[in-house]
C-alpha cells in the first residue's frame, strides 16, 4: 500500500449511469459526500466533474475499483480504470485506486443506520459510496497509483 498524501481529495465511485463523489483531506482523516454526477455522455459529467475539481482544487483524485469477491478484474473494473486514465489526462492530477468491494454494502448500511431508505437512498447512494471508497484511502492507502503510465 502506498502513503496517502495530504491534501484536499476527490474520490469518485464510478457506475455507467451515475458517478458518486466525495470530498475529505488526508490529514483530518475524514471524508464527506459531495455529489452524484449523472448526464447523457461523458462530456456532461466531465463538464460536472470539472466544476468540482475547479470549486475544490483537489491535490489528488481516488477511484473506487471494483472487482469481484475473489479480486478478479471483470468489465466494470476496466471501465473504472479507464475513467481513471481520463481523469488523469483531463485534469493533470495522480489518480489512485481503491479496492472498492465493502463500499456499497457500507454505504447501505449507513443510509439504513440514519433511516434513509427507497427514493432518498437511491439519491445518495453513490456518493456514500465514494466516501467509503475515500475512508479506506485515507485509512488503507492506495492500491495503486496512476500519474500517466500504465498499470494494472
Amino acid at each position: 500500500m502506498l502513503k496517502v498524501p495530504y491534501g484536499t481529495t476527490l474520490a469518485f465511485d464510478f457506475g455507467e449511469v451515475r458517478i458518486g463523489v466525495a470530498e475529505g483531506d488526508a490529514e483530518v482523516g475524514t471524508a464527506h459526500p459531495l455529489a452524484t454526477v449523472t448526464g447523457d455522455g461523458n462530456d456532461t459529467k466531465f463538464a460536472a466533474i470539472a466544476k468540482l475539481v475547479d470549486e475544490w482544487q483537489p491535490v489528488q483524485l481516488v477511484v473506487g475499483l471494483p472487482v469481484h469477491a475473489d479480486g478478479t478484474e471483470h468489465e466494470l473494473t476496466r471501465l473504472s480504470r479507464k475513467f481513471g486514465r481520463r481523469l488523469q489526462g483531463r485534469f493533470r492530477l495522480p489518480v489512485y485506486w481503491v479496492d472498492e468491494r465493502m463500499s456499497s454494502l457500507y454505504a447501505e448500511s449507513l443510509l439504513a443506520e440514519a433511516q434513509v431508505f427507497g427514493r432518498k437512498q437511491k439519491q445518495v447512494l453513490d456518493q456514500v459510496a465514494a466516501q467509503a471508497i475515500l475512508q479506506s484511502f485515507f485509512e488503507g492507502g492506495a492500491a495503486e497509483y496512476f500519474n500517466g503510465e500504465e498499470t494494472g
